[in-house]
């Protein structure tokens, strides 16, 4: 025969049992969308990059113009023939919608591409050479993936000299007078 006292102390064991199931489930959701966050990163940096790509192809085969729509890298408009930079137009892996925003090239067209996103980066550091403008980003939106052009071998930035070239004279001090003999 079951007490009254022995049913209390039962469904207070089931009650601490649940509760220690729902944390474990917590945590086990906690650590699936950390790593979820961490695939749409991956993404996004091959994505992004894979963008960057095809605007560096596209500007290279056609006299420095960018693009004036992402479509146009999946058919360069300019040549007669087909030329395509991307295969297919990939959506934003953060916000999933098929829109992104654009980095302005020199000449008006797009020179990059960045996530609409305003969530905040897991990865803040550790990227590799071609993605360390991302180091230190507040948001992915702040993860810009531009081309921009390296400057020419012999082009030096304005101030600078070229190695080899006639340096400007250094101001001299000015000469003290000789000293008289000691007599």
């Amino acid at each position: 025969m079951v007490t009254c006292r022995q049913r209390g102390f039962t469904y207070l064991t089931v009650l601490f049992i649940v509760a220690i199931l729902m944390g474990g489930l917590a945590l086990v959701g906690e650590v699936w969308e950390t790593s979820a966050k961490r695939e749409k990163e991956a993404d996004l940096l091959f994505v992004g990059n894979q963008y960057r790509t095809a605007i560096q192809r596209y500007v290279l085969a056609g006299k420095a113009q960018y693009p004036r729509t992402l479509e146009d890298l999946l058919k360069d408009p300019r040549q007669p023939s087909i030329q395509r930079y991307l295969r297919k137009l990939y959506p934003d892996p953060m916000t999933g919608k098929s829109e992104w925003g654009f980095v302005k090239g020199p000449d008006g067209g797009i020179g990059g591409v960045y996530s609409l996103s305003e969530d905040k980066p897991l990865k803040v550091a550790g990227f590799k050479l071609r993605d360390a403008s991302l180091e230190g980003a507040q948001k992915y939106s702040d993860w810009k993936f531009a081309y921009s052009p390296a400057p020419a071998p012999g082009a030096a930035p304005p101030g600078a000299t070229q190695p080899g070239a006639a340096q400007p004279p250094a101001a001299q001090p000015a000469a003290a007078p000789p000293a008289a003999p000691a007599n």
